[in-house]
């Protein structure tokens, strides 16, 4: 069976009762995958399964709560979110799926690789949160009932000012890239007040060019200093609306505005925890809000936009996205393979790396990348099964993808071409014989 969940010591948090629950829930996924796998003739016993890991996952999720109450843990409140939110919104839909496609080996396995892509993250990270191994990404959001609120404010406002019907897709948002963006950031605050507010709101451009650019007539559908001041403006209205419903930051002011770049804007992610991190899905694109508060970056982040330097500055922001650069997805499991790769390629390809098969998707459906350099032997949803979804949609079935290996023995190169990937590169070439490989692939297709 090639998806199997495996259990590594890293995933142990020191709880006996916990690790040993977690482990179950793997069992059950690799279980589940094996009936998967059967067919027709699995699809009772699958259909039963799954309803059998619901119930032991919502339970596993009420003792591990009890534990954290037993020992006083401080972030109970957000785990105790977190998990509601998997039961009562993520489950609930997948089992709708399931139904619907009468629980086809394909709906079954995409259930089972967005679960146990959740139980690993979740494991990872806010699970080791609780003995203090590492800390949780998302404490510092606002409570619950005000980030609601703050929902509720944006859609209404979505709607009012540029007629964008908007959904949630998600109020832990982590800084994913989505198709082309721009980022603009405003700094606000208030005389002799060392406390800021720092938003970051994100557009796909295609909604700036059917919202703000309609409203202006323009005709162009491409990004330009005239649309990003319009929009710059027009953003700033959007927040001040924002502000007028919640009194405590009403009397705050913009005292800095920047564009950044995506490496900018991932680097906010990495070094700060939002207070608010909210990601819409528009009938024209996506549109996120966030907020970083009380403090500012620690080294500041982008120029200062002001009336002497804006537009030199929004035309330099415009040529640094407009490199023309292909666009290069690295997807493998180790992250010292996709940093590597990364450092290797960044100079002359616009690189993002991912080290999963189930975020691989993600990036994909959100930014079409040039090329898919793609890990063969992955947990869980390997490289096959990307390959496999990738040429099931018609949007994706046309993007290159090069298989990463490490593969070179004669049965296990075969069994990678079989897959009738692009190509495939193996892991322990030299620097230089992979840069030359990726350039050659470009400096080709260049040539049909």
């Amino acid at each position: 069976m090639e998806n199997q969940l495996e259990w590594k010591e890293e995933f142990n948090i020191g709880v006996e009762e916990i690790d040993k629950e977690h482990q179950r829930l793997f069992t059950v996924i690799n279980r589940l995958f094996a009936l998967g796998e059967e067919g027709e003739k699995g699809k009772k016993a699958c259909e039963e399964g799954i309803k059998y890991f619901y119930e032991h996952a919502v339970k596993h999720f009420a003792d591990e709560e009890k534990y954290m109450e037993l020992i006083h843990y401080d972030n109970l409140k957000m785990h105790r979110r977190i998990h509601r939110g998997f039961r009562d919104n993520t489950l609930p839909a997948l089992e709708e799926e399931l139904k619907a496609a009468d629980y086809s080996p394909e709906a079954v396995e995409h259930f089972l690789a967005v679960c146990a892509g959740w139980l690993l993250g979740h494991t990872l990270t806010e699970d080791q949160a609780i003995t203090g191994e590492k800390n949780s990404k998302w404490e510092d959001l606002l409570p619950e009932a005000e980030l609601e609120a703050m929902k509720n404010v944006i859609q209404k406002l979505l709607r009012q000012m540029f007629q964008l019907k908007a959904k949630v897709v998600s109020d832990t948002y982590g800084g994913e890239r989505f198709g082309n963006g721009i980022y603009y950031r405003m700094v606000y605050g208030r005389e002799r007040d060392a406390k800021k507010w720092e938003i970051i709101l994100v557009f796909e451009e295609k909604i700036l060019i059917n919202t703000v650019g309609r409203l202006m007539g323009v005709k162009s559908k491409k990004i330009n200093v005239m649309l990003i001041n319009a929009a710059r403006y027009t953003a700033g209205q959007f927040v001040n609306h924002v502000m007028e419903h919640f009194p405590s930051i009403v009397s705050y002011e913009m005292q800095e505005e920047n564009l950044l770049t995506y490496d900018e804007f991932r680097e906010v992610f990495e070094q700060k925890k939002p207070q608010i991190s909210l990601l819409f899905s528009t009938d024209e694109g996506y549109f996120s809000y966030c907020v970083i508060a009380p403090h500012l970056l620690g080294k500041g982040i982008g120029t200062p936009l002001g009336i002497g330097n804006e537009v030199k500055e929004i035309e330099k922001y415009l040529k640094s996205k407009d490199s023309g650069a292909p666009k290069v997805l690295v997807v493998d499991d180790s992250m010292t393979i996709r940093e590597g790769i990364k450092r290797l390629l960044q100079e002359d390809y616009d690189v993002t790396a991912v080290q999963s098969g189930v975020a691989a998707i993600r990036a994909i459906s959100l930014d079409k990348p040039d090329l898919v350099l793609l890990d063969h032997d992955m947990p869980v949803c390997d490289g096959r099964h990307v390959l496999e979804m990738l040429r099931s949609e018609k949007e994706f079935a046309d993007i290159p993808v090069i298989f990463l290996t490490s593969r070179d023995d004669p049965e296990s190169v075969k069994k990678v071409l079989s897959l009738k990937p692009d190509g495939y590169l193996l892991k322990y070439l030299k620097p230089a014989q992979i840069r030359e490989r990726i350039d050659g692939f470009f400096e080709a297709r260049k040539k049909r």
